[in-house]
Order: structure tokens, then C-alpha cells, then sequence
């Protein structure tokens, strides 16, 4: 079951939901509202400061690129 991330439009909490296949109604855990929307998540990446999904550290390989 996928984790998907919200925020209710009635006291800007952001929450994760564990949901699964069938529709179901999700709440706002802090004020108990229906009223969410479901947010674009970024997937998780071995280096998540870069913000580019793709590791900061240099090879020593020796491919001509520093």
C-alpha cells in the first residue's frame, strides 16, 4: 500500500496516509476534516540535499570528468 502525503484545506496540516487500493475517506488527524488534497510527493534519493536525485560525489574512475 502506497503512503501518500496531504494537506487539509481547513488548518494547513500536512500529513502522510498509509492508503490502500479501495477509495477510501481521508481525514486531517489534527481536525478531524475531510476537505484534503492529496500533494505531489518527491521520491527519496541517496542524496536528498542536492534536490537532483543523483548522488553529489565525484567518481575517481578515471572517466575525463571532474
Amino acid at each position: 500500500m502506497p503512503i501518500f502525503e496531504y494537506k487539509c484545506k481547513i488548518c494547513d496540516n500536512k500529513f502522510e496516509e498509509l492508503v490502500s487500493g479501495d477509495a477510501q475517506d481521508i481525514k486531517c488527524p489534527q481536525c478531524q476534516s475531510t476537505q484534503v488534497e492529496k500533494l505531489i510527493s518527491l521520491f527519496a534519493s541517496s542524496d536528498a540535499s542536492s534536490g537532483s536525485g543523483f548522488s553529489s560525489s565525484r567518481s575517481s574512475c578515471g572517466s575525463g570528468f571532474s
